[in-house]
């Protein structure tokens, strides 16, 4: 998979040290990834929320953190949409949010 946005989650990261760890595996193996379907997804992040239109939310760091990203499975790329603390998620429309980072 393609990866759009690496910037940003390393820029979070940086604010989140706790994060980094967790963060740079789910990059390693997003750009590993040959998802074809949300159940590929699933197979590998178990706790993984498919949403609608190809949105999907993975849990950071036990939860403390959210990550939403459009996956274009046909493309092969995934796009992040928001990245941040799990009170940040709690106030966004995970469905409709066009891109934010969370958790300044």
């Amino acid at each position: 998979m393609r990866l759009i946005a690496v910037s940003t989650i390393k820029s979070f990261w940086g604010a989140h040290p706790d994060a980094e760890q967790q963060l740079t595996a789910w990059v390693d193996e997003v750009r590993a990834a040959n998802w074809g379907s949300p159940a590929d997804i699933k197979a590998t992040y178990r706790s993984a929320s498919i949403l609608k239109s190809g949105r999907v939310v993975f849990n950071i760091a036990g939860n403390k953190y959210r990550l939403a990203v459009d996956v274009a499975y046909k493309s092969q790329i995934v796009f992040v949409k928001f990245l941040g603390t799990h009170s940040d998620y709690d106030r966004i429309d995970a469905q409709t949010i066009r891109f934010i980072k969370g958790g300044k």
